[in-house]
């Protein structure tokens, strides 16, 4: 028997409507073509991804989120980039099987996506059910804070997990599910190692097949890497140590819907912002009689983030020395500061730039507060 579902209460069903609201509002925006909106997606993967892997332990750099979007090395020792190359090549394929029209639940499909996420690390076995006991240790503290259940047992629970994915209540909120699929895969702890990048990997791809939203804006890893030891507390208060599938699961959902809140109301607040932020950065273009796709560029840096030749170059369709050109200009207008030589140049906002950003920034103290 695994982890089930509580019995919903009326203020559960009150944040699920609220939160499929923001979702459809969301959508609904997204759906409109803007040149931006794919800047806007390749960033929220990277938060996700610097998110979620930072959980784990292997932090990334604010700056690179980008970069780790895009399958390039970002500024990390030899470990950290492997975590994010694998979590980068499974989220792929979620964003693939999102909308695959023949795809099918099945055991393969989670061991093929734990497999890509720690392909580089064959001594943890990647890609099969462990088979020796596991403890989760809690290294600051020096303490075990959870056993998992027999690994003979692994392999039925996690048929019966995916029994529940491919034959789901449809009384239950999807947002519900995703959550049950989350603490389900934790709790049973089915590999050797990367079980939680596995499990938050899991719930996206449930809410990806769900259909209201792309996985990057399903996902609530962002939220989770911001609030890690809610999300253990949450953890805990169901797991009580080990593997105890008669608990109430409530503290665990509930947790999820108020990330789901807090989420939706981030990434609606990041679209209204680039829109605007768009905007101006366009009109700076125009002043100054530059290449209507060196917006991609600034945009990047007004985000805080680093530009690099071969990014730009990517986004802007271009070839390595018009790429070259075009920075150089940005820099030559004031719009952009260079820094380092040759390949490790990279360039920052002006302080144009920042201001513009500043500007059109909302204040996300002012957002609502979740009513669990």
């Amino acid at each position: 028997m695994i982890f089930k579902t509580p019995e919903l209460e009326r203020i559960d069903l009150e944040v699920v409507s609220q939160i499929l609201t923001a979702r459809e509002q969301l959508k609904h925006t997204l759906s409109v073509p803007r040149r931006w909106n794919g800047l806007l997606r390749r960033s929220t993967v990277g938060r996700a991804m610097r998110g979620s892997n930072s959980i784990e332990g292997y932090r990334v750099d604010r700056q690179d989120v980008v970069t780790a979007a895009e399958g390039e090395l970002v500024n990390a020792n030899e470990d950290t980039l492997k975590a994010i190359e694998g979590y980068r090549r499974a989220m792929t394929y979620v964003l693939q099987l999102a909308n695959d029209p023949h795809f099918q639940w099945s055991e393969q499909v989670v061991k093929s996506l734990h497999f890509m996420m720690l392909e580089n690390n064959p001594d943890k076995n990647p890609g099969t059910w462990r088979f020796a006991p596991i403890f989760v240790h809690d290294e600051e503290n020096d303490t075990q804070v959870y056993e998992g259940p027999d690994f003979g047992l692994v392999p039925s629970l996690m048929q019966e997990l995916v029994e529940t994915l491919a034959n789901p209540d449809e009384n239950v909120p999807y947002l519900i599910r995703a959550a049950m699929a989350h603490l389900n895969l934790t709790m049973i702890h089915p590999f050797r190692d990367g079980n939680g990048r596995m499990a938050r990997c899991l719930q996206t791809l449930v809410l990806g097949r769900a259909g209201t939203l792309e996985p990057p804006f399903s996902s609530i890893e962002e939220y989770l890497g911001g609030n890690q030891y809610p999300y253990y507390d949450a953890l805990t208060e169901v797991g009580k140590g080990g593997w105890h599938p008669e608990n109430d699961t409530r503290p665990f959902v509930r947790f999820c819907l108020r990330a789901h809140y807090y989420q939706a109301q981030t990434f609606l607040r990041r679209v209204r912002e680039g829109e605007r932020l768009w905007s101006a950065l366009e009109q700076v273009v125009t002043r100054r009689k530059l290449p209507e796709r060196t917006v991609f560029a600034l945009w990047d840096a007004a985000q805080g983030f680093r530009v690099v030749n071969a990014t730009y170059r990517v986004i802007a369709e271009i070839s390595q020395p018009l790429a070259s050109r075009e920075l150089t200009a940005l820099v030559e207008a004031g719009l952009l500061i260079p820094e380092g030589e040759k390949r490790a140049r990279f360039y920052r906002a002006s302080p144009q730039i920042l201001e513009m950003r500043k500007s059109v920034k909302e204040d996300p103290r002012a957002e609502s507060k979740c009513p669990l």
